[in-house]
C-alpha cells in the first residue's frame, strides 16, 4: 500500500495533475486496491477535512495582507525598518529582512509576505546599484519567514490536523524565525563586505521616531494579534477577523490610502487563494484517512525504527532529510497535510513534543518554498525580479545554507522552540 501510495501521488504530481486532484485520485486508487471504494466516503471525508473553525482564520489573515498590501500599511512597516537599518552599508539588505519579520507578525502568508517586500523594496535596491540575483534571493529567502513567526497560516493547518494547540504552535515559531532573520542578516553582511556597497546616509534618531510614529498603528497590529491570542481573549480564528477590521480602519480612516473600489478586487483574490487552500486540505484529509486505514504510518514507524533504533536525534535526522527532499517536490500546505499525520505519531512514539516536531517540520519545509524544482516563493522571486530559475536558484543558495543551519540548530536544541512555550505554561 506504501509503494502504492508513493507511485500513485508522485506519477500524477510529475504529470503535472494539480496537486487537490492528486491528493483524491490518489485516495480514490488506495481505496479501489483496499477494495472499499465508496464516492460518497470519498466526498464525506474532503468536507470534513474543510469543515474546521480554526481553518477559518486562513481566509481572513490573507485578506489582512492583501489589505496591508494596498492600504500604505505595508510602506510605512518598511519606512520605519529603513530608517533603523537604512544607514547601514548595504542597508536595504538588512531593512527587506526586517521588514519582512515584521510584516510576518501580521500576514501569515509566504506569498502576501515576499509579494510586498519584493514589490516595493526589489526596485529600490536595483536603482542604488545592488547586486539583481543577490538582492532577489534576499527577499525570496526573507519571505519565507512569514509561516514561521506568528500568526502562521501552516501552523493554524497543523494545529487542526494533529490537534496541537495552535497558541503553542506561535508562540514556537517567535525564536527560529528570528533566528532565520539574524542569520539572514549575517549572511548579507558577508556579502556586503564582498561587493563593496556603501553606506548610505547616517543614523539619524529623529528620523527613526517620525517613521516609528508613523508606522504606530501598522505595528500596533501584531502585539493586537499575539497579545489577545496568549491572554486567551480571543482564538486565533477571531484574531484573524480583528486583524481584517483593523487593517480595513487603519487603511481607510487614519493613512487612507485604501481605495474602496480595489476592495472587490482584494476580495476576489483572497477567495481565490482560499479556495485552493481549502481545496487541498480537503483533498489531504481524504488521503490521509485513507493512509491512516491502510496503516502507513505503522509501515513507516517500522521503517524509521529499524534505522535509528531508539535514539530521537537520529529519528529527526532522518525526518529532516525526508521533510527536505519532499519539500523539493511539493509545495508546504499539501506537504505538511500529507506528512504530518504521517511522522507525528512516529515523533510521539519517541517522546518527542508535538510542538517542537510542529515547528521544525513548518521550518524544514519553508526551506522547500526556495528550493526548485517546485519552490512557490522562489518563482515569486523571480517574477517580481524578472530573472530566470536558474540565476534565482545559483543566487539563492547561501540562504538556503543559513536556513539549513538553522534548522539543525533548532532540531538538537528544543529549548529554543519550548522555551517561550513552556513561559506560557
Amino acid at each position: 500500500m506504501l509503494t502504492i501510495f508513493l507511485i500513485a501521488l508522485f506519477g500524477l504530481i510529475l504529470l503535472s495533475v494539480p496537486i487537490a486532484f492528486s491528493l483524491i485520485l490518489t485516495a480514490s486508487i488506495l481505496m479501489l486496491f483496499a477494495g472499499n471504494f465508496s464516492p460518497a466516503l470519498l466526498a464525506q471525508t474532503i468536507v470534513r477535512g474543510i469543515d474546521s473553525f480554526p481553518l477559518m482564520a486562513i481566509p481572513f489573515f490573507l485578506l489582512a495582507g492583501e489589505i496591508m498590501n494596498v492600504g500604505g500599511i505595508s510602506k510605512r512597516i518598511i519606512k520605519f525598518a529603513g530608517a533603523l537599518l537604512g544607514h547601514i552599508r548595504g542597508g536595504l539588505g538588512y531593512v527587506t529582512v526586517l521588514a519582512s519579520m515584521l510584516f510576518a507578525g501580521v500576514s501569515g502568508s509566504a506569498v502576501a509576505d515576499t509579494s510586498a517586500m519584493g514589490s516595493l523594496l526589489y526596485p529600490v535596491m536595483k536603482s542604488e546599484g545592488y547586486d539583481e540575483d543577490k538582492s532577489a534571493a534576499l527577499f525570496s529567502a526573507a519571505g519565507t519567514i512569514g509561516p514561521i513567526i506568528p500568526p502562521s497560516i501552516p501552523m493554524i493547518i497543523f494545529g487542526v490536523i494533529a490537534n496541537v494547540s495552535i497558541v503553542k504552535l506561535f508562540l514556537g515559531g517567535i525564536i527560529p524565525g528570528v533566528l532565520i532573520g539574524v542569520g539572514l542578516m549575517i549572511g548579507w553582511f558577508v556579502h556586503s563586505r564582498k561587493a563593496g556597497y556603501k553606506a548610505e546616509g547616517k543614523f539619524n534618531a529623529i528620523n527613526v521616531l517620525k517613521a516609528g510614529f508613523e508606522a504606530f498603528w501598522a505595528l500596533l497590529l501584531p502585539l493586537i494579534i499575539l497579545g489577545g491570542i496568549i491572554s486567551g481573549i480571543y482564538t486565533p480564528t477571531e484574531a484573524a477577523v480583528i486583524a481584517v477590521v483593523y487593517a480595513l480602519v487603519i487603511s481607510l480612516f487614519v493613512y487612507r490610502e485604501l481605495d474602496l473600489k480595489k476592495m472587490p478586487g482584494l476580495l476576489v483574490s483572497t477567495a481565490r487563494m482560499t479556495s485552493v487552500v481549502m481545496m487541498v486540505c480537503g483533498a489531504a484529509m481524504a488521503a490521509a484517512y485513507l493512509i491512516t486505514t491502510a496503516q502507513i504510518p505503522q509501515m513507516m514507524s517500522r521503517t524509521l525504527l529499524g534505522l535509528a533504533g531508539e535514539n530521537p536525534y537520529l529519528l529527526m535526522l532522518f525526518i529532516n532529510i525526508l521533510l527536505l527532499l519532499v519539500g523539493c517536490v511539493m509545495d508546504l500546505t499539501p506537504a505538511l497535510l500529507i506528512m504530518g499525520p504521517m511522522l507525528l505519531p512516529i515523533a510521539m512514539n519517541f517522546g518527542l513534543d508535538p510542538v517542537y516536531f510542529g515547528v521544525v517540520m513548518i521550518v524544514n519545509l519553508c526551506i522547500g518554498l526556495i528550493t526548485p524544482p517546485v519552490g512557490n516563493i522562489l518563482y515569486v522571486g523571480c517574477s517580481i525580479s524578472k530573472l530566470t530559475v536558474a540565476q534565482m536558484s545559483k543566487a539563492i543558495v547561501p540562504n538556503i545554507a543559513i536556513m539549513i543551519a538553522t534548522l539543525i540548530l533548532i532540531t538538537y536544541v528544543p529549548g529554543l522552540v519550548m522555551f517561550i512555550p513552556n513561559l506560557l505554561n
